[in-house]
């Protein structure tokens, strides 16, 4: 009869040789062996790019090995995530995730990939909007927007950054959560957008919080509320549109990773517990926070059930404001 110690042996040994014949295994013990792609699927120099960059410098720390920036615009982010979809699911080509990933199912009638090809990684953080208003306008708080919207239907404005983005949307939330009739007067970038605002062309927009703190500090722009559950640390004298009257608006500019469909449990697990490092660390957090973001990890299947919901709810936005795109 064996002794314990060789029969815990034999077990380990059987254990360990079971683990052997799981798919991917091997490739994990490994990884990564090579220089990862993140492909983000915005121009330069905008919000996801600015924290794909940050998050992809940390990660090559945590991975040891380098995270290569690959910037692949159009279609609302769907090139790029369409490029991540086809990849070898091998954790080699990542997509910073973000909005586009829950919208584009809700607006678009034809995609050049399918939602299901496209698994999360990790949420780190999300980025409020905020709604905002021309100080000339008089308007003070979100009631007595909504009362002049209310008093005056179709004659109020908003801008956006263009249709089927989150901007549009976040108004498009606000209108179907308050039974309101506020015309869009979509511009062609956020910049023009607010600067249309500040011209008095508009009376109102929602815009990502990083974009517009240095014109909520100087005046030039007034925030209304911001549009996450929790108000924003930058500004913590803004309401949130919950507080306001809209217990249920909860929109934000998320962003984390995602991989294509089959890459190998194994290899997830290990991006995961970089990502959660990353999250945590006091420098970054303090870094993001600084520029309006609020940090916190979601792990890929809490991740997966926040964007279910997410693309639930921009559907239902979707079909109230009769909005298809392609």
């Amino acid at each position: 009869m064996p002794t314990t110690n060789n029969f815990q042996r034999r077990q380990l040994i059987k254990a360990s040789a079971a683990l052997m014949v799981v798919p991917g295994f091997a490739a994990a013990q490994t990884f990564p062996a090579k220089p990862i792609k993140l492909v983000v699927p915005f121009p330069p120099g905008g919000l996801i790019d600015t924290m794909a960059r940050l998050v992809g410098t940390r990660l090559a720390q945590e991975l040891g090995q380098a995270v290569v920036i690959d910037n692949k615009p159009g279609a609302g982010g769907n090139l790029g995530a369409a490029e991540v979809a086809r990849s070898t699911p091998d954790g080699y080509t990542l997509l910073m995730a973000s909005p586009p990933l829950t919208i584009g199912p809700a607006l678009y009638a034809t995609m050049p990939y399918k939602p299901e090809q496209i698994i999360p990684v990790g949420l780190i953080g999300r980025v409020p909007n905020v709604l905002i208003v021309n100080p000339k306008s008089g308007i003070n708080t979100v009631a007595e927007l909504l009362a002049k919207a209310k008093s005056r239907p179709g004659q109020l404005n908003y801008a956006s950054n263009g249709n089927g983005t989150s901007l549009h949307l976040s108004a498009e939330l606000l209108k179907s959560s308050t039974g309101t009739f506020i015309t869009h007067i979509p511009y062609r970038g956020a910049a023009q957008a607010v600067t249309g605002l500040i011209a008095g062309e508009v009376d109102m927009m929602f815009e990502n919080l990083p974009s517009v703190i240095g014109q909520i500090q100087a005046g030039s722009v007034k925030a209304l509320a911001v549009t996450t559950r929790r108000r924003n640390k930058v500004i913590a004298n803004v309401p949130t549109l919950a507080e306001s009257g809209l217990p249920d608006f909860d929109v934000s500019a998320w962003y984390g990773l995602a991989a294509p469909a089959g890459t190998p449990a194994a290899v997830v697990v290990r991006l995961e517990q970089a990502l959660e490092k990353i999250a945590r660390d006091a420098e970054i957090v303090r870094t993001m926070e600084s520029r309006g973001a609020d940090v916190g990890y979601l792990n890929a299947q809490v991740m997966g059930a926040f964007m279910a919901a997410d693309t639930v709810k921009w559907k239902r936005v979707a079909a109230y404001a009769k909005i298809t795109l392609g």
